[in-house]
């Protein structure tokens, strides 16, 4: 919540030359006209459901999360077909692919910098931070996480965090890890694979922002955010 609150706040002050006083819905189409077939819409709701209990169940037993998380999307490309509001092809055809091989690239190159004793070292880091009291270490941790994320993509960023303060047991710096991770991607686009695809999905709208003017605004409106969420979270701790 305090992220949240605090990225609308920032995001608010910096846009609050551009953002209108007033929008006029009425130039909106109706939310149902968004909706191709009320039967799928109505059944996803029951496979995202079934989903998130999958994941619960899976972290209980230690069952991969990939496997359920292919399964869903193989269930909803299946419905999908059924119900035509979608054609496999076309769906195979418009995916990101590039997204695709970058991630891959990632996670073997990352895992070769945790092999190389990558690990090791931000969990000696991290305990030297908490000889300055555990505010500046989930702090630390927070920040550390969030420039990981800004230059080699969160997902791999959160494994290696989670793997050296695994070694700490503390809580609180797997807290301090996600929020770092989540924020952290908002400075670089390819920080984010989610950015990376809204990137790609927007150029073939037409709609064209080039890495520059992503970063420009990333890099004024993260750091307080972040600053902010960490400090609250050590507060809390």
């Amino acid at each position: 919540f305090v992220a949240i609150g605090a990225s609308v706040l920032v995001l608010c002050l910096f846009f609050r030359k551009e953002i209108p006083d007033t929008v006029d819905i009425h130039k909106l189409k109706r939310p149902e006209e968004a909706i191709r077939s009320q039967k799928m819409f109505k059944i996803s709701w029951f496979v995202l459901a079934g989903l998130l209990a999958a994941y619960t169940f899976g972290d209980i037993y230690a069952i991969p999360i990939s496997i359920f998380a292919l399964a869903g999307a193989a269930l909803l490309l299946a419905l999908g077909t059924h119900y035509k509001t979608c054609k496999p092809i076309m769906t195979i055809k418009a995916a990101p692919w590039q997204v695709v091989w970058f991630s891959i690239g990632l996670y073997v190159v990352v895992w070769g910098l945790k092999n190389a004793g990558l690990t090791e070292q931000l969990a000696s880091v991290l305990v030297w931070l908490g000889q300055y009291g555990e505010a500046v270490q989930i702090v630390g941790t927070g920040i550390i996480a969030a420039i990981l994320s800004a230059l080699m993509n969160n997902m791999p960023t959160v494994m290696v965090m989670d793997i050296a303060i695994d070694q700490m047991g503390h809580t609180a710096l797997a807290y301090a890890n996600i929020i770092g991770c989540n924020l952290g991607p908002k400075l670089t686009p390819w920080g984010s694979l989610a950015t990376l695809i809204w990137l790609h999905v927007l150029a073939k709208k037409g709609v064209k922002i080039t890495y520059g003017q992503y970063m420009k605004v990333g890099f004024i409106i993260t750091p307080p955010v972040l600053l902010v969420t960490l400090l609250f979270l050590a507060l809390w701790s």
